[in-house]
């Protein structure tokens, strides 16, 4: 009941205040609508910062598992090597014995025959024609690219390309007996198909073949055609033997470089050429000695 009375008497006591005093009392009670806003922002920062900073004491990170290594990615395989050559694009050009107009003349080049690229002098391309170094003039050659293969048969390629427009002569004198002793009489300015053959390999890989076509074609493994790799070596029939039986119908070998290409010696000098239809059709088996 006292309060009751006690509350009554507060209320009289507002009602004879003046509207004055009244505002007086409400305004120091206010908070300024600026001061409120910029303290909500201030407290919401500092709720972030709070939440942020307490997020980054939590997280750690996570530890690799032994599982977890096996998602690396492995790294790239190095490219492969690739041995370049260009394509003679005119007429009977001179093939020199250095880089420049001024150097003898080692012979010429037909459009179409195509060399081994071992080197470049300005504009000048180094190669090899008839077992010397050569050049020939650049804005006569385009260039095309086939993969290298491992390093013993790249060695054995490389002994072809020195014979390159070295002339065919068939029955040639061979290097060795298909035993390894070396024959009298042998030259490496002439060759016919498999001597050409039996000479670099032995000379690169110092590997022996038999002393003719029929002989190389019963060594080392078979090879499918589907199968063939650079290296390997393609044994082909001929007008004259294509109607033969059985083994006499070998008559040539070629070393097959890569993408149709090969390195063989036919009818007028040892050259690099694209196997023509007619010579597929010719086709006997490949093997591969190495």
């Amino acid at each position: 009941m006292k309060k009751t009375k006690s509350f009554t008497a507060l209320l009289l006591a507002l009602c004879f205040l003046s509207p004055s005093a009244l505002l007086l009392a409400c305004q120091e009670k206010e908070t300024p609508l600026e001061q409120i806003s910029s303290e909500s922002v201030e407290q919401s920062q500092n709720s972030s910062e709070d939440s942020s900073s307490s997020s980054d004491s939590i997280a750690e990170p996570e530890s690799s598992s032994p599982e977890d290594s096996s998602s690396e990615v492995a790294p790239s395989p190095p490219a492969k090597q690739k041995a370049q050559y260009i394509l003679c694009t005119g007429n009977n050009v001179n093939i020199r014995s250095g880089a420049g107009s001024e150097y003898a003349v080692l012979g010429s080049a037909e459009k179409g025959t195509t060399y081994a690229v071992i080197g470049k002098t300005g504009n000048w391309y180094k190669t090899y024609y008839k077992n010397k170094t050569a050049y020939l003039y650049a804005s006569y050659a385009s260039v095309f690219t086939l993969e290298k293969t491992e390093e013993e048969i790249e060695g054995v390629i490389a002994e072809g390309y020195k014979l390159l427009g070295v002339p065919y002569v068939y029955g040639a004198v061979r290097l060795h007996d298909g035993n390894g002793k070396l024959l009298g009489g042998f030259t490496a300015q002439k060759f016919d198909c498999s001597s050409l053959i039996q000479y670099i390999f032995y000379k690169g890989a110092g590997k022996l073949l038999g002393v003719h076509t029929r002989a190389q074609v019963l060594q080392g493994k078979y090879v499918s055609p589907d199968d063939l790799q650079r290296g390997d070596c393609i044994f082909f029939t001929n007008e004259q033997r294509q109607y033969n039986k059985g083994i006499e119908r070998v008559g040539h070998v070629a070393l097959y470089l890569g993408d149709g290409y090969i390195l063989h010696t036919a009818s007028d000098y040892a050259r690099i050429e694209k196997i023509s239809n007619k010579r597929w059709s010719f086709y006997i088996e490949a093997r591969r000695f190495l």
